[in-house]
């Protein structure tokens, strides 16, 4: 209990503002929390989704290629994929000219799981997003892809999946 005319700094007043990059930083933890405890409800993680998705936008595209898209070292693909292919999600097919290569492709409840995620994230970006017009979240969208393409991101590739390679490196160290 503070003392009359003493202000309690444990915690922010409510009206003080946050600094943009924080609240950045803190939205998008957020909801990659409350996205990752949706998608598992159905099994999978924000990993898992992410590399459907871009199944489905590069399909027949080889591990070691989906590993450079990902900005992930192979060696921690592999065990994402093992998943994926166990569920009956994906399926690796060998390369007729090439034993060593192998090309990943949805299966046919891979397809099905796909449109579960989608379902996933509609809901969850209305749920996000709810306190915004939809001229709001365009504006939003726009401004906020503006940023990530003058950072360098990669379009539709999450910068987590670079974390994932980082962690394996940092082990070694």
């Amino acid at each position: 209990m503070t003392k009359p005319g003493k202000r309690d700094h444990s915690s922010p007043p409510r009206e003080q503002r946050s600094p943009v990059i924080f609240l950045l930083a803190q939205v998008g933890a957020h909801a990659a929390s409350k996205f990752g405890e949706r998608l598992k409800q159905i099994g999978l993680s924000r990993p898992h989704s992410g590399i459907l998705w871009n199944l489905d936008f590069a399909p027949s595209i080889t591990q070691r290629q989906l590993a450079r898209l990902l900005h992930m070292l192979p060696s921690r693909l592999v065990p994402l994929l093992d998943d994926l292919e166990s569920k009956g999600l994906i399926e690796r097919r060998a390369n007729p000219h090439d034993r060593r290569r192998h090309a990943l492709h949805l299966t046919n409840k891979g397809r099905t799981a796909l449109e579960q995620i989608r379902q996933i994230s509609r809901d969850h970006q209305k749920d996000v997003l709810t306190a915004l017009s939809n001229e709001e979240q365009r504006t939003l969208g726009e401004i906020l892809q503006r940023l990530a393409d003058q950072q360098g991101l990669a379009r539709g590739v999450h910068p987590g999946y670079a974390r994932l390679s980082q962690v394996e490196t940092e082990r070694k160290d």
